[in-house]
């Protein structure tokens, strides 16, 4: 099972080059079993609200079309994904990336993300390059 960082869903949404191969060749391999936190749509929603996103006048319908499209499965927040990542090493500050942590050691998925202190973690799987 492959959990989507907020980036790779918005990259495979808008078909833009920044996805390498191996993230690709990855999506494709998983295709029946992609995922993304519920915490990708807060971060989504504040990035189309700040204008750092532009998905249009209706980015929640846009997000929702990108999930029906590419079969994403939207993985909730529980009460034991919130607290696994406040237990998390404080390695990454960033609330919306711990939550994806948390939830990908939670249902032992790997995280396709470009970033590089997610793969620091223990126990945690990253794909990308």
């Amino acid at each position: 099972m492959l959990l989507l960082d907020t980036h790779a869903l918005i990259w495979l949404a808008t078909d833009l080059p920044q996805l390498t191969e191996t993230a690709k060749s990855a999506i494709r391999y998983h295709a029946q079993e992609l995922h993304v936190s519920a915490i990708s749509a807060l971060e989504i929603s504040l990035l189309t609200k700040c204008e750092k996103l532009d998905w249009g006048k209706r980015p929640l319908s846009r997000f929702e079309r990108a999930l029906e499209h590419h079969c994403v499965k939207t993985v909730p927040i529980d009460a034991g994904i919130a607290w696994q990542s406040g237990q998390l090493p404080h390695i990454h500050r960033d609330p919306f990336d711990r939550i994806i942590i948390a939830s990908a050691m939670a249902h032992g998925m790997t995280i396709l993300t470009k970033d590089r202190t997610i793969p620091t973690y223990p126990k945690v799987k990253v794909v990308w390059e």
